[in-house]
């Protein structure tokens, strides 16, 4: 087994909501609310679940581009949480994010070439000017694109283009941990596919770490090494993919799974997972799944289950699960 890479317990995200007269500010919303997670040297660990469950901001807060409310991330032996600006500065280099918008997440007046030098020139990689952009030309071929790229600006490009460009970008300091946030979304499936088979080819190449966040079931299966379910900021589930697919122990999770559309023609589309999410400012006792949940029971309503067996591979915060879990080792 690997080794931990990225370490989260006990992370806490609120935002403050505004409402009332006046722009008051109204309830905190509870965006991440005390999410434990491993991520291995190495692998790639997929999050996936409905929008607004947290992954955007569980994967930020993991590298430190937003502050947590409580909690703390360690990255191999440094505690993130506690580190002080210019310290956290300097390992920055060591973790980065793709974002899911490959236009937005580039400044479009600056050249390609600006654009994936400024984390070598931020982090003092490259002797001088000439070696900065020797390594940018290298970083291009790395991803796919022409050395003609390094003077043109980001509108010059296709979106697939474009997002060759971030994920150069975010290399370019030979990080070991990456965010991919939805990093294929908003491409065509052709392109994709293409991204996809770029970032397991950097994986292997350069031995990276990724948290892939996504909606898309079927390419966190092709992807992932193991799979972590979240639901109204917490996590419910955590697997190996291939088991996780094959025998869900969580309702939330056999829900998503059920809600996947066919890849065969004429298949119809499958229901969505019924009924829709609490508000995340009001969030319900106990389980936060139950008023969805098809087989809840009492207890779901009382109190908020944890992730069980701690020690397991597989586990998942259901009582329901747990107390079958209960009488199969019984």
């Amino acid at each position: 087994m690997s080794e931990t890479l990225v370490s989260a317990r006990g992370l806490v995200k609120r935002f403050r909501t505004r409402g009332g007269w006046l722009g008051r500010s109204g309830p905190d919303l509870k965006a991440v609310d005390g999410v434990d997670l491993d991520v291995r040297a190495g692998e790639t660990l997929g999050l996936v679940g409905e929008s607004g469950s947290g992954k955007s901001t569980l994967g930020r807060l993991l590298i430190r581009l937003i502050e947590p409310d409580a909690g703390n991330v360690r990255f191999e032996d440094q505690e993130l949480t506690a580190l002080p600006a210019g310290e956290l500065r300097r390992m920055r280099r060591h973790f980065q994010i793709i974002f899911q918008d490959p236009y937005g997440s580039l400044n479009p007046r600056m050249r390609v070439g600006s654009i994936i030098a400024e984390p070598l020139t931020i982090h003092r990689i490259g002797a001088d000017r000439k070696a900065r952009r020797e390594k940018v030309l290298e970083l291009l071929d790395q991803v796919g694109l022409e050395a003609s790229a390094v003077d043109k600006y980001p509108h010059e490009f296709s979106g697939g283009q474009r997002q060759r460009i971030g994920i150069a970008r975010a290399i370019a300091c030979g990080p070991r941990f990456v965010v991919a946030d939805e990093p294929v979304s908003a491409l065509d499936p052709p392109v994709q596919a293409q991204i996809l088979n770029l970032l397991m080819d950097l994986q292997d190449s350069l031995g990276l770490a990724y948290l892939f966040i996504a909606h898309d079931l079927r390419l966190v299966e092709h992807l992932c090494d193991r799979v972590a379910v979240m639901y109204q900021g917490r996590i419910v589930e955590q697997a190996p993919t291939a088991e996780l697919f094959r025998e869900p122990k969580h309702p939330y999770t056999r829900a998503l799974l059920d809600s996947t559309p066919s890849i065969r023609p004429g298949e119809p589309t499958p229901p969505a997972v019924e009924g829709d999410p609490p508000s995340p400012t009001a969030p319900p006792p106990g389980c936060r799944f139950h008023p969805r949940c098809p087989v809840a029971v009492d207890l779901c309503s009382e109190k908020q289950p944890g992730l069980l067996p701690e020690e397991a591979t597989h586990r998942v915060a259901c009582h329901v699960a747990h107390e079958t879990n209960s009488r199969v080792r019984a």
